[in-house]
């Protein structure tokens, strides 16, 4: 939770940077699109998670004493995957124009030209995303989180480097440049390091043959061949929005500043959440049922609270993160737009990514990737509707059912299973969060009434500040009148060593990277 704290910060003031210095245009559109391919690549080879399937296969040999037979297990995934996906990355690279052209749609020919040399640039960041993961996984087994938690500072410190020092020299490369440099020592150094220091060895093993391979092939492929729209939503965008000049870089300012709080409540509990509940379900399915559900909870009323004040202090936020150098007061106000409708997305963002968990835990890959891809399927119409109908706006608006849909249709298959119940969630503790939300969210609006207008960074800080403190009185009064338990439980201090299920539990106190 500290990590993505600092994580939001650094993210900030990334996009701040990058902002500042090629504002909202075609440069920008061409390093958002050049992402894309190479993330595209990994998720059609390895899934994308790596470490999730892998802690599933780890926990079983850590639960039985073989920890030798697990790091060999883990040495040969690492060798072949690694051949396997260096292979789909120098084609890629190969045939990065027509991706470019037929899928991002980049209209403007220098644009995409631009796009084609940040994607082969960028492309070596899944390989090393995808070994760091692998020896990551033995860290999440033992539940030790310090190197995941370092990881996205690294990674954001790289690409604020490269902006700081690099821009004038390099332009917008040097944004490539620095997520590279930083890559390598968030997503793969680091991980390293940490796993060496538990004792695991890397062994140059290749055996296509090997029982573990294959398990991990099995738990893996489902996400491979499925894609949800946690993965192809700002794909599917982007396509749409190629069409129009500065559009894609537009979102992507809006979308950073929804995921500085969405990151830090969802993604975080989230990863600490799957050695936990893996742990859980071998031993106790009830309590499984049950920390899931107090994950849940917890994480929707957060999620309901800063709501309120994100919607509520749009314009002093883009305003205070954004505005300045060639980010100028018509590109504020358009991205203020789009954020608002991003962030009535933000409790089923946050909710989807333990839900999903839930699910790997047990070792069920398939379920969730067959709901993902019916819903993203399914979504594919709306998206183009609201286009057409909404414009760029539409295309968040599309966002936000399609992510509902998803987090909707896995709580619901939870619930058939007998895994986790819907009807157990803390639905009392939902209700005072609502009306607390609501409450703050009006408070900070009304406060901003009586403050002066400007758009200088002072006067928006001010406006800022002033109308979270008003939130935050109105949220915390109506939380203890109410006698809500989410205060006690934020401020709870652990005084006493956890048992084997008591950790997911405490874990999942703190909300959902």
């Amino acid at each position: 939770m500290v990590s993505a704290l600092l994580s939001g910060v650094l993210g900030l003031v990334r996009g701040k940077l990058i902002a500042h210095f090629f504002g909202v245009s075609g440069a920008v559109d061409a390093y958002t699109g050049a992402f894309q391919l190479p993330d595209t690549i990994s998720y059609l080879l390895i899934g994308g998670v790596a470490s999730t399937t892998f802690v599933k296969l780890l926990t079983q040999y850590e639960n039985e004493g073989r920890q030798t037979e697990g790091d060999l297990a883990l040495s040969n995934v690492l060798n072949v995957m690694t051949l396997v996906l260096s292979a789909g990355l120098v084609l890629a690279g190969i045939f990065a124009p027509q991706y470019v052209r037929y899928v991002l749609e980049l209209r403007n020919p220098e644009t995409a030209h631009l796009c084609v040399q940040l994607t082969r640039i960028l492309l070596v960041n899944q390989l090393l995303g995808f070994a760091g993961g692998i020896f990551g996984s033995r860290l999440l087994v033992r539940k030790i989180f310090i190197y995941q938690a370092v990881q996205p500072l690294l990674y954001n410190g790289g690409i604020i480097a490269g902006a700081v020092l690099l821009h004038a020299r390099f332009g917008v490369h040097s944004l490539a440049y620095g997520a590279v440099v930083g890559a390598f020592f968030g997503f793969f150094l680091t991980y390293v390091i940490g796993a060496y220091s538990i004792g695991m060895r890397w062994s140059p093993i290749f055996n296509l043959r090997d029982p573990a391979l294959r398990e991990w092939v099995k738990l893996s492929l489902p996400l491979m061949l499925g894609q949800s729209l946690v993965t192809l939503d700002p794909w599917i965008r982007n396509h749409f929005a190629g069409h129009t000049e500065g559009a894609i870089s537009l979102m992507s300012y809006s979308r950073q500043l929804f995921n500085a709080p969405m990151n830090i409540i969802g993604p975080a509990a989230g990863a600490a959440s799957l050695p936990f509940f893996a742990s859980l379900w071998l031993k106790d399915k009830s309590a499984f049922n049950s920390a899931v559900n107090r994950s849940v909870s917890r994480l929707l009323a957060v999620s309901l609270l800063l709501t309120s004040v994100m919607i509520a202090l749009a314009q002093p936020i883009i305003d205070v993160a954004l505005r300045g150098g060639k980010f100028h007061g018509a590109d504020a106000s358009a991205a203020a737009s789009l954020f608002v409708l991003f962030c009535y997305s933000l409790v089923f963002w946050a909710s989807q990514n333990l839900y999903a968990r839930a699910f790997y835990a047990v070792g069920n890959t398939l379920t969730p990737m067959i709901s993902g891809t019916v819903v993203t399927v399914l979504s594919l119409p709306v998206y183009a509707l609201l286009f057409r109908t909404h414009g760029i706006p539409g295309l968040v608006i599309a966002s936000d059912i399609g992510i509902a849909a998803h987090m909707i249709a896995l709580a619901v298959l939870l619930n058939r299973k007998g895994m986790v119940r819907v009807a157990d969630l803390e639905w009392s503790e939902l209700g005072k969060s609502s009306l607390a939300a609501i409450l703050g969210g009006c408070a900070a609006a009304f406060s901003l009434r009586y403050l002066p207008q400007g758009t200088t960074f002072v006067t928006a800080l001010l406006r800022l500040a002033t109308g979270t403190a008003a939130w935050f009185v109105v949220v915390v009064v109506v939380l203890l009148l109410t006698r809500s338990a989410l205060p006690a439980v934020v401020l709870r201090r652990k005084t006493k060593p956890a048992s084997a299920a008591a950790p997911l539990i405490e874990a999942s106190d703190a909300p959902d990277r």
